[in-house]
Parts: structure tokens; C-alpha cells; sequence
């Protein structure tokens, strides 16, 4: 893929997105192969089960990531002119309203179980001529899984602000704290083998509970950028700099008296509007406006759309 849109991606950013699809298909082969060890050791323990679905949960946002490639790639048309980069925004949405929706689901059962006071039960199991409790077995197969999330997670951490990817952000910070479901289920586990039913339940809440708040986290996200919030950076932490640097180099055209920007993000790349006051009462020429423009895309790949509205006193909505 060596474009995105109409924009044409700078070497880094082919090579970043070449491994952010290798370790994408990477991990839901990984994912497959985890889900169906769990699924062979499950037992009864709430908590194990929670993680299990946890796991199915993880392969949404990367195939969302890999579907939405396929459109991202299209340049604009009269049918949409701005491009398709928002169905990243889409598949980020569809991520976290997923998780919230059966993170909710996970947690209600999780205190419908405490509630009723269910103790759970781990039986015995036989391998190869020996019997011994299964919990064992339980937690031997979690702590193996947790390997993965602890290289892939943050690779993709990396690959992410490179690309200024807030999906594969999502999905590399999930994997970064997938450590926290799998000591949850151990001592779950470990907790019927002590007679403390209580801490099953508690961990599968607790589970359950972090699945919600990556839901929430990123179907917030999500939404703020397809309702046009201003644009922000790769995690949602703040404004993003480009903004500041547009405004920095639009005003050092001698023809500026000032200017202020409107940026939307758009899913990888930008929509960009800057309002420019005119030192002189005449409109600035064709010529002129495209050579600002010309030198305001070189400042970054990712300001694919940038329109100059010469006016004649600057809109409130926009930051001057």
C-alpha cells in the first residue's frame, strides 16, 4: 500500500504500515490459537470465561484495521470527495461500542453471580497416566498467553504515531494490558482452589470492568472524531501541534496580517481550513494562494486537504 487517499505515503510511513499489517495478521493468528487453548481448559471459574471472551473481543479492531485498509487506499471521488479515510473512524467505532456492549453484558453476570453467592467447581483431569486438579492446568495455559500482548502490544505502540493510526493505537493498548486479564483469571482460579468461591466472581468483574472502559474509551474517541471535533493526536491526549506549525507558516507570507485554522481529522490524514486576513483590502492572486498551500502541505503527509478562505475578519470557531 503505497498511498493513502490521494496522499502518497513518505518511505517511513510505507514501512510502518508493511508491519503494522504483518504483526495485524500476526496477531489474529496468535488470537485464533489462544482462544482455542482456553477454550480446552475453561472449566467453570466465571473468570476464565470472561477472558476467553476477552480474547474473542481482541480480533475485532484488527480486523477492523485490515477491512478498513481496503477503503482508505480509494482517492476521492464526486461521491466522496473527502475520501474514505473515515471508515477507519467507523471500525474504531465499531471496536469500542463491541466491547462496551458485552463488557456490560460480562460485568451484569459477574454481580448476578456474586449475588446468588454460586460457588463454583474445578474438577480432576487425567494426562498422560497422572491426575491432578485442572486449575493447575488452567493456570499454566493463561500465563503462557500472556507472552504475545507483551511483544505485539507494544510494537504496534510504536507504529501507531507513526501512521497517526487512533485504531491501531487502541488495539496495541489493549494487547499492552491483557497482562491484567490473565493475573485476574489465575488468581480467579486459584481462589476456588482455596474455598474463596468469591474471588472468581470478583476477578471476572474486574475483567469485565476494564472490557467497558476500553469500550467506552474508544467509542468516546471515536465519535469526537466523526462528529469533527478538532483534531487531536494519535492517543486523544491533546490538540495536535500541527495546528500550531500551520499557523506559525501561513503567517510568515508577507501578504498575511493574520489567520486562524479549522483541522478535522479524518482518519490518518487531515481536512485543514485556514481563514487568512489579507494585509491588503484586494484578494490575494490564484498564484499566490496556491504557493501558500503548496508550502503548507510540505509540512506534513498527513494534510491531504487544505483550503485558503482569504476573509476579512477570522470566524470565533477557528484558533487563531
Amino acid at each position: 500500500m503505497k498511498s493513502v487517499g490521494r496522499t502518497d505515503l513518505p518511505a517511513e510511513q510505507k514501512d510502518a504500515l508493511k508491519k503494522a499489517i504483518r504483526w495485524e495478521w500476526a496477531t489474529i493468528a496468535y488470537s485464533i490459537g489462544t482462544i482455542a487453548l482456553v477454550a480446552l481448559v475453561v472449566g467453570n471459574s466465571q473468570a476464565m470465561k470472561t477472558a476467553w471472551i476477552e480474547d474473542m473481543l481482541s480480533l475485532i479492531p484488527q480486523v477492523s484495521f485490515l477491512i478498513a485498509l481496503l477503503f482508505i487506499r480509494r482517492p476521492p471521488t464526486r461521491g466522496f470527495p473527502f475520501g474514505l479515510h473515515r471508515v477507519m473512524g467507523v471500525g474504531h467505532l465499531v471496536a469500542g461500542v463491541a466491547l462496551l456492549a458485552v463488557g456490560g453484558n460480562l460485568a451484569v453476570e459477574a454481580v448476578i453471580g456474586l449475588l446468588a453467592a454460586e460457588h463454583p467447581t474445578i474438577g480432576t483431569i487425567q494426562l498422560w497416566g497422572y491426575t491432578f486438579w485442572q486449575g493447575w492446568l488452567m493456570i499454566a495455559v493463561m500465563a503462557l498467553i500472556v507472552i504475545g500482548p507483551l511483544i505485539y502490544g507494544p510494537a504496534k505502540l510504536r507504529l501507531a504515531p507513526k501512521l497517526h493510526n487512533k485504531l491501531l493505537y487502541a488495539d496495541a493498548d489493549m494487547a499492552k494490558a491483557d497482562w491484567h486479564t490473565n493475573a485476574a483469571s489465575i488468581i480467579g482460579v486459584l481462589g476456588i482452589g482455596l474455598g474463596l468461591w468469591w474471588l472468581d466472581g470478583v476477578a471476572a468483574l474486574f475483567i469485565s470492568v476494564g472490557i467497558v472502559w476500553d469500550g467506552f474509551r474508544n467509542a468516546r474517541a471515536a465519535v469526537r472524531d466523526l462528529i469533527d471535533e478538532r483534531a487531536r493526536t494519535y492517543d486523544d491526549s491533546e490538540p495536535h501541534p500541527l495546528i500550531q506549525e500551520i499557523l506559525t507558516q501561513i503567517r510568515r507570507q508577507s501578504w498575511v496580517r493574520d489567520a486562524a485554522v479549522r483541522m478535522r481529522d479524518e482518519g490518518q490524514v487531515f481536512h485543514v481550513e485556514v481563514f487568512v486576513v489579507p494585509t491588503r483590502s484586494r484578494p490575494p492572486k490564484v498564484e499566490t494562494l496556491r504557493a501558500a498551500t503548496e508550502a503548507l502541505a510540505a509540512i506534513d503527509w498527513k494534510l491531504q486537504d487544505i483550503v485558503l478562505i482569504p476573509v476579512s475578519e477570522l470566524p470565533d470557531e477557528a484558533q487563531p
